[in-house]
């Protein structure tokens, strides 16, 4: 049976311009429109822009503590500063990634929740099924997101929407009127670049959206180019590099995690921090241009010790590049791997993340 896809409200705007569209976390979304490597060259030298609107979006209002959102992730929501936002996960038992997700606070009571879109109905109901109290709303359906990114967007920013923008913070975020509407400007992204998120009520982002391409600094760029410019600077792909299997040690992701607190998943945590992860997230840099792929095998010695869960040809860096999972004792920098998928062998050596350090996102 043919998958049925969601589409953004600005699905059309797409079309028109000519993208190539594919499904993605369930959604038909654009992939490239002129070019992955141009759309990738453009955002790390001027201004891109990118439809979020497949996100989800969720709004809990009530007693952080009495209510048990306090205890719903691996960070504290309550300790975050009003106007600020936290990066972190949703566990289960095993301490495995049900979501790495983003909590803004909005009010000493309110918090606005953002997940990734193939998880957020499993996110929504086990949220709501852990909490005790409070007021818990599926905001999506009638929330649309844009991202512009890359060196130029404070400029382009400022230009539009006026200069309380140009003193945002990283992972600081204000509210403004935009087109008549509250929106949500928030100083975060998934490119590596300095660049913004906006949320915006779901029928005013195609609005959004033409007002900001009127600007000669600013492109469209697909899920392409999000992908190579994501994996340049190390950041996880949900479904790709973590899971429900994959816990935040095994995924070099602990500094996300607050042991001081409480979360469903720590003590499964607390056990494999004791005995030791069986396996560690790796960065490689692929000895030549060819591109490593997800599901491609990671080879030592002749035998398959793990498997490539991200790769591509890195246009900064000049190479194939990736990251997989490997027993710990080769996840050590320098230590040489080999990359193959049936007649496709490459050598590859074992590097620091991120793979791009120049990146301007804290510009």
């Amino acid at each position: 049976m043919e998958e049925q896809l969601q589409a953004t409200p600005i699905c059309g705007r797409h079309r028109a311009l000519n993208a190539l569209m594919a499904p993605f976390g369930g959604w038909d979304m654009p992939i490239q429109y002129e070019g992955i490597i141009a759309e990738h060259s453009w955002c790390r030298t001027s201004s891109s822009l990118f439809d979020i609107c497949h996100m989800g979006e969720f709004i809990f209002q009530g007693d952080f503590v009495a209510d048990g959102l306090e205890d719903l992730f691996t960070f504290s929501v309550q300790t975050i500063p009003l106007g600020r936002s936290r990066y972190g996960f949703l566990l289960n038992e095993r301490g495995g990634i049900i979501d790495d997700l983003i909590v803004f606070r909005m009010a000493e009571d309110k918090v606005m929740i953002v997940v990734n879109a193939a998880t957020a109905p499993k996110d929504f109901a086990v949220i709501n099924e852990r909490l005790t109290g409070g007021t818990f709303t599926d905001i999506t359906a009638v929330t649309g997101k844009l991202d512009l990114q890359g060196p130029l967007s404070r400029y382009v920013m400022v230009e539009v929407f006026g200069e309380e923008v140009a003193t945002l913070p990283y992972f600081r975020f204000i509210t403004l009127n935009i087109l008549g509407v509250e929106a949500i400007v928030s100083r975060t992204g998934y490119t590596g670049e300095l660049g913004y998120e906006i949320f915006i009520a779901a029928d005013k982002v195609g609005e959004l959206w033409d007002l900001l391409l009127e600007d000669e600094r600013v492109k469209p760029a697909g899920l392409g180019a999000r992908d190579v410019l994501r994996l340049e600077v190390g950041y996880s792909l949900y479904g790709s590099d973590i899971d429900e299997e994959t816990t935040p040690l095994e995924a070099g992701l602990e500094g996300f995690v607050n042991f001081e607190g409480t979360f469903v998943g720590k003590e499964a945590l607390l056990r494999q921090k004791e005995q030791g992860a069986p396996r560690r997230k790796v960065a490689f840099q692929v000895n030549g241009r060819r591109s490593p792929r997800h599901y491609y095998d990671i080879c030592s010695g002749g035998e398959t010790v793990g498997m490539v869960t991200s790769g591509v040809f890195s246009p900064m860096v000049g190479t194939g590049i990736g990251i997989g999972f490997v027993p710990p004792e080769l996840a050590v920098i320098g230590t040489p791997l080999t990359i193959s998928h049936e007649r496709i062998s490459m050598e590859a050596t074992v590097c620091e993340l991120p793979f791009f350090k120049d990146g301007s996102v804290r510009g």
